[in-house]
Order: structure tokens, then sequence, then C-alpha cells
């Protein structure tokens, strides 16, 4: 993707406009949501992704050896499987764990191989909630929980905070997302919780939404940031 640079205003083809505005350029309303999906409305959410120090089971069929009551992730997000080596574990499910194991191992040294991992223990992931919160931090939880649940451990929002202004920034397949929600909507009902998951950042506010926006471009690279807005 090709940058250009107007003055002040960096303008990316076919998605920024005008000068810098993170209201504008982020995906909101039902591209947000595409994004960053609520809850299934089942009452289920999404499948559980694997997190730094979570304890967990991995069986191979037949192979007792490679099997293993407790594994634990490590602080860098991997485990050390034998025949394989290291193995990224952070960020995938457990199904797709197994599917990688599988694959190692059917490289070369077993026919066909079925593995099933479960989470034994999930370590406390954490969440960040910053900007025009009453109480700005990391908070810890497991699994997932929604973003009004995770303003509501921060104590709520500030009487100065922008409530149709409130950004999520996640890594979603090994690109950095941002998308824009109107948490007055959704506390009224117009609007689904969007889901939230371990590692994501939550910024209230204009002021504090503006700087979390450069640091979003800065993360996400100019060329690849919005590739899939």
């Amino acid at each position: 993707m090709r940058q250009l640079i107007k003055g002040s205003c960096v303008i990316l083809p076919f998605v920024l406009s005008g000068c810098f505005s993170p209201s504008a350029n982020l995906p909101r309303g039902d591209a947000a949501y595409a994004v960053m999906p609520p809850p299934d409305p089942n009452g289920t959410r999404a499948a559980y992704r694997i997190g730094v120090l979570d304890t967990l089971s991995i069986r191979v069929f037949q192979e007792p050896d490679l099997s293993f009551d407790e594994l634990q992730v490590d602080a860098a997000g991997s485990i050390n499987f034998p025949l394989v080596g290291e193995i990224n574990a952070v960020g995938q499910t457990p199904l797709e764990l197994g599917h990688t194991i599988e694959a190692g191992l059917g490289e070369r040294f077993i026919r066909s191989p079925q593995v099933v991992v479960g989470v034994v223990q999930s370590a406390a992931q954490r969440v960040t909630v910053e900007g025009n919160v009453n109480k700005p931090g990391v908070y810890e939880i497991s699994g997932s929980t929604t973003l009004l649940e995770a303003i509501a451990r921060s104590e709520g929002l500030t009487k100065v905070a922008v409530v149709d202004e409130i950004l999520v920034f996640r890594n979603v397949d090994g690109q950095r997302m941002g998308a824009m929600f109107n948490l007055q909507d959704i506390r009224e009902g117009k609007a689904p919780d969007p889901e939230i998951m371990g590692g994501d950042k939550i910024v209230v506010g204009f002021s504090a939404v503006k700087g979390a926006y450069r640091d979003f471009l800065q993360a996400a690279g100019i060329f690849n940031a919005f590739s899939r807005f």
C-alpha cells in the first residue's frame, strides 16, 4: 500500500481521507462488530484461546510416552513437545494446537497421529483499560468478558468521557486491529456488547484515543494497518 504525506496529514489510499481522525478511520457500527463480534446469542462465547502460563493436558492416541496430564505454557507463550520441538501455543485454541502437534508428529515420526488438547488450568489473562475511566489499569480475566464488564471493572466512565468513542485494540491472526464502539448504544440495548479477550486494550475518551490510535498505527505498520478493515 502506497503512503502519501501532505502537510500534517497521512493519507492511505482507499482507506483514509483528510487529516487525522480516529473516529473516521477506524471501523464502527457493523464494521466494528465484524472485527470484534459479540458473544454468541445462544450464550456460548468464542472458543477459548490458550494464554501464557496456562496448564494443558495433551493426549496422543496410543502413544503414552507423548501424552501429558499437565504441560505448562511458558512465559514466552510456547511449549516444548517431544519430537516436535518448540511450539507457539498462545493464541491457538486447544483444537488448533492439537492440529499443530499432529502436523509436527506426522511429518516424520507417526503415521496419522491423533492428538487431543485440553486446558487443565487457565491462568488469568489481562485486559488494559485506560483513558477517561475512574480507575485505569490492567485487569485480570479468565477467558473472555464483554466491553461493559471491562468498563465496570475500571469503576465506570468519568464525567468527561466520550461515550461514543470507545476504542478496542486486539491482535487478530498476527495483525494489530482496532475498532470503535458506542457505549451508550450498548447500555441502551441498541447495539451488542462486544466480547473482550485477554490481551485487548480499551481506550476511553477522545484525547486518549488519539494517542492510542497513533500507537496502533506504529504497532501495525503503516502499510498493513488497515489491510483487513
